[in-house]
């Protein structure tokens, strides 16, 4: 498997060669559309100068008119602070992407694509102050769409962390995946192995987080970031419309207004990869 060895040390950033105790790592959910980049401008810079997060890690798959990334939407959210995309099913949605594997760019697709899919599924990230991150993306299988032809997660998670374990013991999985029961039991099957698993594609926050007895993080959702008056960030009308007639209509991103930003601290102990907690984030403002 090819993986990413990448940097995301900011200019701003001093870069310390010797590894802290402890690092922080914050996760964002789901950003969709413009409103949702938008949410990221205006407020990941304090959230960071707050939490101080030694990588800021977002999943981005739904990032360009609600779902799939383009070059513009890329460079937004780089711009405006994010440090590692993660993606999920729909991230082939705007041909854009496929720039966007390769050459230096920190962005990683599900591991469990077919072995020619392009781009890579991990990879080893430098945080803002040095010290190596592994980011791990996985797809589940349970009520998604089996055109997607992925393979067991399961599976695709063992040489993917054989990859990221050779440079580094703190490792955050990204499982984009339906089924809450598919997300534990990654979450189990990952316990004592992983700095945290950290569940997206559903858009709704949930109330599980927990660290396990192994010492990995949980949560089966991080949540949305995007329109708070919409239907996990779409136009709720459009959705109402097709669930009272079943006649299926292009979802289109709902307006701009209140929005909401989704996620995760996790802490860990940098010398054996292990979570200390996990801390939900949530903020809901006017645009």
């Amino acid at each position: 498997m090819l993986m990413i060895i990448a940097d995301a040390v900011r200019s701003s950033d001093a870069l310390d060669t010797k590894p802290s105790r402890f690092v922080s790592i914050m996760f964002i959910g789901d950003i969709v559309g413009r409103p949702g980049r938008r949410a990221v401008a205006q407020k990941l810079d304090s959230w960071a100068a707050k939490y101080r997060p030694e990588l800021i890690i977002a999943n981005v798959e739904n990032a360009a008119g609600g779902s799939g990334l383009t070059i513009d939407a890329y460079k937004e959210l780089d711009d405006a602070g994010v440090d590692v995309f993660t993606s999920g099913n729909h991230i082939w949605a705007k041909k854009d992407v496929f720039k966007l594997f390769g050459s230096g760019k920190r962005l990683v697709r599900p591991a469990n694509f077919p072995k020619r899919t392009p781009g890579s599924g991990c990879g080893v990230f430098r945080g803002r102050t040095g010290h190596e991150i592994g980011v791990i993306n996985l797809m589940g299988r349970v009520f998604m769409d089996p055109h997607l032809l992925a393979g067991s997660p399961f599976d695709s998670v063992e040489t993917a962390l054989a990859e990221v374990g050779r440079r580094t013991h703190v490792s955050i999985v990204d499982f984009h995946a339906e089924a809450t029961s598919e997300k534990q039991a990654m979450g189990w099957y990952l316990n004592g192995r992983v700095s945290a698993v950290i569940g997206t594609h559903t858009h709704v926050q949930t109330a599980d987080e927990k660290v396990l007895p192994g010492g990995t993080a949980y949560i089966s959702d991080a949540g949305m970031t995007g329109p708070t008056d919409s239907v996990i960030g779409m136009s709720k009308k459009i959705i109402i419309e097709k669930l009272l007639t079943g006649v299926s209509r292009r979802y289109e991103v709902a307006r701009a207004g209140e929005v909401e930003m989704n996620g995760v601290l996790v802490k860990v102990r940098y010398s054996n990869g292990r979570a200390l907690s996990i801390e939900r984030l949530q903020e809901v403002w006017q645009l």
